[in-house]
């Protein structure tokens, strides 16, 4: 097959990808509207707000998917400039009102309202967003969202008192871990996206980064976005 016949997968794949995003974002805007009739009982409001977290899961993913060929291709755009993080926060937990309304979840917010500081806010919501929902599906009775300034980094963290990280994703906190692993129940694909996008913020003496840590006192994990 000559040059100017063949298929490049990678291309037709991230092509693809894209529409399905876009497909499964008006989806999700129909799945709330339907979710506002005032006919549903408590048991179809729950339905479909496990609907409407599952496809946020799915369009979650083909975005990250979408972003790592992008990064493999140098054609990843960042656009790194100021933004509250609380309200970047906020947005996060707003985006899950819909499962949040329906399940038995305490989440908890930390954050000085004036804080800012400087980062893509698109790649960074869609971030924090993927932990929090990995967050929700595997905590027991509670998540916290925090953030603050430490050692001129901004640290965003999300905790959960679910079963914690396992060791294979744990590895994330060196430098060359083996994070990719679809046979072990998480793939870490999510983590691959989070690792990157952090490196992708840095200054000439800094570069962001992610820690994995399960909390020792009592079960439970949390996940820290550094951001110089």
């Amino acid at each position: 097959m000559d040059q100017e016949n063949s298929l490049n997968f990678s291309t037709i794949l991230a092509t693809s990808t894209h529409d399905m995003k876009n497909s499964l974002f008006m989806l999700l805007q129909s799945i709330e509207n339907l979710d506002l009739a005032d006919n549903l009982t408590a048991k179809q409001h729950q339905a479909f707000a496990d609907l409407h977290y599952q496809t946020s899961r799915i369009n979650g993913t083909l975005m990250q998917l979408l972003a790592l060929y992008r990064d493999e291709q140098n054609q990843l755009p960042i656009y790194i400039e100021e933004n509250s993080v609380a309200e970047m926060l906020q947005e996060v937990i707003d985006r899950n009102r819909l499962y949040l309304n329906s399940h038995d979840v305490n989440v908890t917010l930390q954050v000085d309202p004036d804080l800012t500081a400087y980062f893509d806010q698109d790649l960074i919501t869609y971030l924090i967003g993927d932990i929090f929902v990995n967050a929700l599906r595997h905590t027991q009775t509670s998540v916290s969202l925090r953030a603050f300034i430490d050692q001129q980094y901004l640290n965003i963290q999300v905790e959960d008192d679910g079963e914690g990280y396992p060791e294979h994703m744990l590895a994330i906190n060196q430098e060359k871990p083996a994070l990719f692993n679809a046979g072990k129940g998480r793939s870490g694909l999510g983590l691959l996206f989070a690792k990157r996008i952090a490196s992708e913020h840095k200054t000439k003496q800094l570069q962001g980064h992610i820690l994995l840590e399960n909390k020792t006192e009592s079960s439970g994990s949390v996940f820290t976005l550094r951001l110089p």
